[in-house]
């Protein structure tokens, strides 16, 4: 994201020298992505971010496809995945291809006794339930329901809870995720027709320095395995940063949705993208207003696309039998639309309360056994009248 943000102390210039109290050096450090070409802080520790103590066990966490090539459509009851205390354990994968992992988390604890690492991925994480603070190493972002959390690749953090009844739906991104760029000037600030500014943005705040040696188990997941490695310092030991590259929140209730005369594609509800999926906010709207306009969405054929839908509250006018924490998979080159009767019960009506995330992957998406668990299996036969 294109923004300036800054926390802590810094000194007037880049790579120069950095003293504490003592007269000893900070160290810096470059938290950049896409080599040096793209967005990066500058961080300053108060320790070497590079001691390791030791290295121990590896778990193999690659997602398996239980169903890889497909047609059919799914209905999956993301609520009946069953809590777990841990963060991680908890994170279920139940789509994926080699651009994004789309999952679910239903954690009771907050994460402590150790700190993680996406070291491939950066996160979207959508809190459907509960609410607390996202902690990393460049600062702290409170959330709540509704919230999306981006964390950047490589960012160190824990994440506590304010009590136990927690839901998360989580799209785990193999490219760099971003505002979408007809949102954005060629400067990169959000233009006025964009449907939310940087003044929606929840931003880092609140950094915490610790001055620590010991052990502090940092779980690092890269290429498929989650790597356990002991380091010597608290990686909470930034004294200050500068730059582009840290993470952020921003609430679905703010996203302003873009309404019409008659039915607007879903690219009018795109909140996010990348080189291989988009993610987009359905959000509680009028409807159309000409005067013969039909509200339901048409059908359509998904000719490049998977589209995933993550139902979370409301009145999904277009649907039936769907509860909030469904997840609905609509394969590419299959025609799906309104279920029947939705459409023509759909005229005349002023608004709707509806409240989803979708995901549309340009590339097919795999099951994993935890999506065959929560599929109801008769989804596709949905639209026999």
């Amino acid at each position: 994201m294109p923004l300036y943000h800054k926390l802590g102390k810094i000194p007037h210039k880049r790579h120069t020298t950095f003293r504490k109290d003592d007269g000893s050096l900070h160290y810096e450090q470059l938290f950049g992505t896409i080599g040096f070409d793209g967005m990066s802080s500058l961080l300053y520790h108060l320790h070497r971010p590079t001691q390791v103590k030791s290295i121990d066990k590896t778990l193999d966490v690659a997602p398996r496809a239980a169903v890889s090539k497909h047609i059919q459509s799914r209905l999956l009851k993301g609520l009946e995945l069953p809590p777990k205390d841990d963060y991680l354990d908890s994170r279920t994968v139940v789509l994926f291809n080699r651009d994004v992992h789309i999952g679910l988390a239903a954690p009771r604890n907050s994460q402590t006794g150790y700190f993680y690492k996406n070291a491939d991925a950066d996160e979207l994480l959508f809190v459907h339930q509960g609410s607390g603070v996202l902690k990393t190493f460049l600062g702290e972002i409170p959330f709540e329901y509704g919230d999306y959390l981006l964390i950047p690749r490589g960012m160190i953090y824990q994440i506590h809870f304010d009590g136990p009844d927690n839901r998360l739906f989580t799209v785990e991104s193999y490219h760099p995720i971003y505002t979408p760029k007809r949102y954005r000037n060629w400067f990169g600030q959000h233009l006025e027709h964009s449907p939310y500014c940087e003044r929606d943005f929840k931003l880092p705040q609140n950094l915490q320095t610790h001055d620590e040696k010991g052990e502090f188990l940092i779980k690092i997941k890269k290429e498929g395995q989650l790597h356990h490695l002991v380091y010597a310092t608290h990686p909470f030991d930034v004294v200050g940063w500068d730059g582009y590259n840290f993470p952020y929140g921003f609430s679905i209730h703010d996203f302003e949705p873009i309404t019409g005369r008659v039915h607007q594609p879903p690219p009018v509800h795109q909140t996010f993208e990348t080189g291989a999926f988009v993610v987009c906010s359905f959000v509680p709207r009028l409807y159309d207003y000409h005067p013969e306009s039909i509200p339901a969405p048409y059908n359509h054929s998904n000719i490049d696309s998977d589209e995933v839908l993550y139902y979370v509250d409301g009145d999904f006018m277009s649907r039936k039998g769907i509860d909030r924490g469904y997840i609905s998979l609509h394969p590419a080159g299959i025609p799906h639309g309104p279920h029947p009767g939705t459409y023509e019960a759909s005229i005349g009506k002023k608004g709707t309360e509806e409240l989803a995330v979708m995901v549309d992957t340009f590339k097919p998406l795999q099951l994993t056994q935890a999506a065959l668990d929560l599929d109801d299996g008769k989804y596709y036969q949905s639209w026999l009248e």
